[in-house]
């Protein structure tokens, strides 16, 4: 019997082994990072020293019966999030001597929650920040949410005559909604709204900018662009303002270059054309009081400080600094007074501050045993294979011969694919095509175990290292939790929680519960590429091993589905103390199974009795006990106050 297990590459495995395999000096941004027990450790704020371990806190939450998959919400972070982004723009106003200030808006459709939206606007009072809605719903949200007088309510999307009267009504409960014309039609229906409300809004003009923008929402800026007025559309908007003496509430500039911008040259641009625009609505007769520069403002997913895709080239100092020195000088050069700049920077407020655990349920990859067969009769086939296994077994204490190798190697997968064919014709037999299944993998790891990571990455082997990977079965729902790893490819940080005194020897990606081919976490970061597995554990019998994915505060939760009808997580709100303990400040319980057939309108009651009827049937014809029916009764009754996701 010949045994294979997973190369071990050093003897002793280190802390600072961890943080070069999972690069989390670089992505952790200072909030996350590894602490002396091998677990990790979440920081109160880049500046703070007060930090917890993430590990400890997810037993401790296990002990609660808060289980995962669960969302941890760490809203000091968030805190930090939008102290670091007014720090920003306070510095930049210093330096470039600008005589306005900076007022930001949280976009809500990046995270609708109400605890979320209540803890950022508490964060944000102290400089009057507001909220950017795009919908009636949102819309709703704002007006109820935000009561400081001072605070902005943008006011974007699609807008019909209902929108538009709410936020015209609602300035006179004392709020500030600026309803955003981004469509040509939507000028008559405010015109209208006036002479029938006998009340005035404050008015904002979204532009079409021809500046050129990247990424994968690039679409979101130039002459095709799906919101915004054109240069000649916005001349006749403001035409059609003045001619309804409404010119007086024309307040506003906004743009938008896109989402999750990697290059700060992009925003440059986009900022040097917009503050033109600007400057000319001021000549044109417009009070501008405003300029929102919208979003686009990135992270960096993967620590490299690139611009790639993943990335961004700019810190958030750098993006504050362009933003006030490119609007101050298009002004000054005017003789026009320095606007208010407004920004709706989303995905760099939220990301950070939410984190999602799962644990794995099981793993499965090719067979690690081998039981050799020397049978004389066995077929020629099999033999061929047989022999390139010991032929390779031969090169393992020899110098290598990479040429050699490959020669080998590409032998086996012929012979591999011989056996297939010989199957389907039926000259051989399911234990004899398992065989050779079994030799192939064995060719695959006497290749791997005797190659180094370079030479095995070689183009005509690098096939062997996907073979040889396990699968994990993660205890969640891609669709339903990160959708956007699915639906666009976006890469997060995912990283075990604990175990970084240990060698991750095993590579492997992530299989979700979900019925779908597309459910696979198999993208990781490396170093400003993609990689397509992760170098992980092996699971411990008995014992949780628990993943991390980072920065999935923007968008998941709103974007999430209910795909296998896998519903929402346990998520868990928790403030950091200055002692290093920690306060869990609120837990928001998981959909059970009775919830979400709710939502398809499906009774639980109804089912039941379906089922019980079902049951009396086969009580009638002698297929089942009385007492197999009311066991069965009770664990439907169960099972549908309990959660979608697996349990222990």
């Amino acid at each position: 019997m010949t045994n294979f297990e997973p190369k071990k590459l050093k003897n002793i495995w280190t802390i600072e082994d961890s943080i070069s395999t999972y690069k989390i000096d670089k992505w952790g941004d200072k909030y996350f990072s590894i602490n002396s027990k091998g677990n990790i450790s979440v920081n109160k704020g880049i500046k703070s020293e007060n930090k917890i371990d993430l590990f400890k806190l997810v037993k401790e939450l296990k002990s609660r019966e808060v289980n995962p998959p669960l969302i941890i919400r760490f809203d000091d972070i968030l805190k930090d999030r939008i102290n670091a982004l007014h720090d920003a723009f306070l510095k930049a106003i210093k330096t470039y001597k600008y005589e306005n200030f900076y007022q930001g808006v949280f976009p809500v459709k990046c995270n609708q929650q109400k605890n979320v939206l209540e803890k950022i606007i508490e964060f944000g009072s102290q400089w009057n920040f507001g909220l950017e809605v795009g919908s009636k719903s949102e819309l709703l949200i704002g007006l109820a949410l935000l009561e400081n007088q001072n605070s902005l309510l943008i006011c974007n999307g699609y807008k019909d005559k209902k929108y538009i009267e709410i936020a015209t009504l609602a300035r006179k409960l004392g709020k500030n909604p600026i309803i955003v014309i981004e469509q040509r039609d939507e000028v008559k229906r405010i015109i209208q709204a006036v002479q029938e409300l006998n009340a005035t809004p404050l008015i904002g003009i979204r532009a079409k900018l021809s500046s050129k923008s990247s990424g994968r929402w690039g679409k979101s800026i130039g002459d095709n662009s799906k919101f915004g007025l054109s240069i000649p559309e916005i001349m006749s908007t403001i035409k059609e303002l003045k001619e309804a003496n409404l010119i007086n509430e024309m307040k506003l500039l906004h743009f938008h270059v896109g989402s999750q911008i990697s290059d700060i040259a992009v925003i440059k641009d986009a900022l040097q054309e917009a503050s033109q625009i600007y400057v000319e609505l001021c000549k044109l007769g417009a009070p501008m009081q405003y300029i929102d520069v919208g979003g686009g403002l990135g992270i960096d997913f993967d620590g490299t400080k690139t611009s790639s895709s993943t990335s961004t080239n700019y810190s958030l100092q750098n993006y504050a600094n362009d933003v006030i020195a490119t609007i101050k000088d298009s002004c000054e050069l005017n003789n026009i007074k320095h606007p208010t700049i407004i920004s709706e920077s989303g995905r760099a407020i939220i990301s950070h501050c939410s984190v999602l655990i799962f644990n794995v349920l099981g793993t499965s990859h090719v067979s690690s045993k081998l039981k050799i067969n020397n049978e004389k009769n066995q077929s020629l086939i099999i033999s061929n294979l047989l022999e390139t296994f010991y032929e390779l077994k031969k090169l393992k204490n020899k110098r290598i011969n990479l040429s050699q190798i490959i020669e080998l190697w590409n032998d086996a997968k012929k012979f591999k694919e011989d056996c297939l064919v010989s199957f389907r014709l039926g000259f051989l037999s399911l234990a004899e095509r398992a065989y050779a299944e079994e030799l192939t993998w064995a060719c695959a790891k006497e290749i791997s175990n005797t190659l180094n990571n370079d030479e095995i990455n070689h183009p005509d082997l690098s096939e062997i290292t996907e073979t040889l990977a396990s699968t994990y079965y993660a205890n969640l729902s891609i669709f339903k939790s990160i959708p956007d790893s699915w639906a666009i490819n976006q890469i997060f940080p995912i990283i075990p929680i604990h175990r970084h005194l240990e060698e991750p020897f095993c590579k492997g990606n992530f299989a979700d519960l979900t019925c779908d081919s597309d459910g696979k976490l198999n993208n990781f970061i490396d170093d400003g590429k993609m990689k397509s597995l992760l170098n992980l554990h092996k699971p411990e019998q008995d014992k949780d091993y628990l993943i991390g994915i980072f920065m999935t505060g923007a968008y998941q939760e709103a974007l999430g589905n209910l795909h296998n009808l896998f519903g929402n997580t346990n998520v868990v709100h928790i403030d950091i103390n200055q002692d290093n303990s920690y306060k869990v400040k609120n837990i928001i319980k998981e959909d059970s199974k009775s919830e979400i057939l709710q939502l398809l309108d499906y009774s639980s009651a109804s089912l039941v009795e379906t089922i019980r009827i079902n049951t009396e049937s086969a009580i009638d014809q002698k297929k089942l006990t009385i007492e197999e029916a009311r066991k069965l009764i009770d664990q439907i009754e169960m099972s549908l106050r309990k959660s979608s996701y697996l349990s222990e």
